[in-house]
């Protein structure tokens, strides 16, 4: 009898050890496969790789287009559609669990040959064109040959980057504050192997004393546990000039991690250790350590993202590498000021190969906001009080703190061809500068700026020209005329403020399809508009705007 008991008890618990097994294959996948102009392909063929990309499954489209494959275990796969008069698409680094929805989109050669890359979407968004490009891999179709020999279309990943780049350019540009006149860079982007990138980058001004900008990364990946990054950037502006002050130094380390929480869940943490000197006989320094950090949960297509952040990007209008990792420096009342904060945000956000939409709510308190004008003072009549570009004109000074709240929002979406549209829509506080009756001084007028509740509204459009390979970006953001700060400063996706143009012009393509040599035009604020005048009590007109009119012209040559 005892026996009998032991094995029933046995047998009961093997019967739950099955069951549990059993259960743990509880995955399943499904979604819609489409062209370019969004029409359901029917009998496409559905493969779910596994890692070493040998087929897990498959699965055939039915007459809507649609496919499903279940009884999968959870976990990281590779999933690949193929139709007839299409090439194939992969999707790779697939999180399967639980009724996971994927859509993939069939492309034909040609129309490969057409996209543009899309704009990315992190933090260091500003980037120049030839890293912004190689950075879009994560996020627009490549071509890319397999080990197993057919031409595939990737949606995702970077086996399509170099093992070793190199790009010179050389350009010409007015309106930018620190970056004014001529200006030659050079760029190197190493793979020395498959999870480790290394980044450097020089930017200098041949025609100031020792104008430069420079940019060393290390990028390491972990694999499913995640990656980590660290960069370090300097830049020497001798054209500035504070009092009898000249010379400013700004200097950054930024160091962050990457990390994994099972196949959902991710986080982000970092910190920018930043540092500014303007130097002379009274010089001044100021030092801040700014930390970072993000949580998101993934959900198929769907992201619930938390964010903190305290370094409030500069968003006056930088266009070289090193200073989308620089601070935003100023001056009050003679001490050099890093623009900084507390912003914390948490939102949604649901993308899709051909359409994307955000919705977050944000609140920030704003220490040291910097407020941008332009003035021609005669030789040596520069006001000791802001920090001073004897090349550009332009004045940065330090305005009062401030607090805001709000929401933004975003919906973009693929057009037919190839082209993208993308609205975007922000509320919260900026500082305005109200119209003075009379005149006064600086101090005075910058003692004006106050704190007020405004709204943005944004749009933007990108394409390529067929048979040209032009490529060009075009976008207009609306907000008050009086405001002179963003409405959102911790905002990832705006637009540059009021209408702006950029265009890249392939001139020579080499064997394997990359631009080897192409010109580029960038026009900021083409419309001058949001200039608040004021004329002080020495007579001198000075402009203030959140984005002075910019323009940059030049050529540059990859290899």
């Amino acid at each position: 009898m005892k026996c009998s008991t032991y094995f029933t008890g046995f047998a009961v618990l093997m019967a739950l050890g099955t069951a549990s097994f059993c259960g743990a294959a509880t995955a399943s996948v499904s979604g819609l496969v489409r062209d370019s102009s969004g029409v359901p392909q029917i009998g496409a063929e559905v493969e779910l790789l596994g890692p070493d990309l040998s087929i897990v499954a498959s699965a055939y489209t039915n007459g809507e287009g649609r496919f499903l494959i279940s009884s999968l275990t959870p976990g990281r796969y590779v999933l690949k559609a193929m139709g007839p008069s299409f090439l194939p698409s992969q999707r790779e680094n697939v999180r399967v669990h639980a009724a996971t929805i994927v859509n993939l989109t069939l492309y034909t050669l040609y129309e490969v040959i057409q996209w543009l890359p899309a704009q990315p979407r992190s933090g260091g968004a500003q980037k120049d064109d030839w890293a912004w490009t190689l950075r879009s891999a994560a996020n627009r179709p490549l071509l890319r040959w397999l080990e197993d020999g057919p031409l595939i279309v990737d949606t995702e990943g970077s086996g399509a980057r170099p093992k070793l780049k190199a790009r010179i350019m050389a350009t010409g540009q007015a309106g930018t504050f620190g970056e004014n006149g001529e200006r030659f860079s050079t760029a190197v982007e190493d793979t020395p192997s498959s999870s480790r990138e290394l980044m450097a980058r020089v930017d200098f001004a041949p025609d100031s004393d020792g104008g430069m900008e420079s940019m060393l990364g290390f990028h390491q990946d972990l694999g499913f546990a995640g990656s980590v990054q660290s960069v370090a950037a300097v830049s020497l502006a001798p054209e500035v000039v504070s009092g009898g002050n000249a010379g400013l130094e700004e200097a950054t380390v930024r160091s962050s991690e990457l990390m994994h929480f099972g196949e959902a869940l991710e986080a982000e943490v970092g910190s920018n250790a930043v540092a500014g000197r303007l130097k002379g006989a009274s010089p001044s320094t100021v030092t801040a350590l700014l930390p970072y950090a993000t949580v998101a949960w993934h959900d198929g297509d769907s992201t619930v993202r938390y964010r903190m952040a305290t370094m409030v990007p500069d968003q006056l209008g930088s266009t070289s590498e090193a200073a989308v990792w620089l601070p935003a420096l100023a001056e009050r009342n003679g001490a050099l000021t890093i623009a900084h904060g507390s912003h914390q945000e948490i939102g949604w956000e649901r993308q899709t190969d051909a359409s994307g939409v955000s919705v977050l709510l944000y609140a920030d308190h704003i220490e040291n906001p910097v407020l941008e004008a332009q003035g021609h003072f005669a030789p040596g009549k520069a006001p000791a009080a802001v920090l001073f570009d004897r090349m550009s004109n332009l004045m940065r000074a330090a305005g009062p703190a401030y607090g805001s709240h709000g929401v933004q929002a975003s919906v973009e979406r693929r057009l037919p061809g190839g082209s993208h549209v993308r609205f975007g829509y922000a509320s919260g506080n900026a500082l305005v500068m109200p119209a003075l009756p009379q005149t006064m001084a600086l101090s005075e007028v910058l003692a004006a700026a106050r704190s007020r509740h405004a709204q943005t509204f944004a749009i933007s459009l990108s394409g390529t020209l067929n048979g040209t390979r032009t490529q060009w970006r075009a976008s207009y953001t609306w907000q008050p005329d009086d405001a002179v700060t963003a409405v959102a400063p911790f905002a990832q996706e705006m637009a540059e403020p009021y209408l702006s143009l950029h265009f890249r012009q392939p001139i020579r393509i080499t064997r394997d399809g990359a631009e080897g040599l192409e010109a580029l035009i960038d026009m900021r604020n083409l419309l001058a508009e949001g200039y608040q005048p004021y004329i002080l009590s020495d007579g001198t007109l000075i402009l203030f705007a959140q984005d002075q009119r910019s323009f940059r012209a030049g050529l540059a040559f990859t290899f």
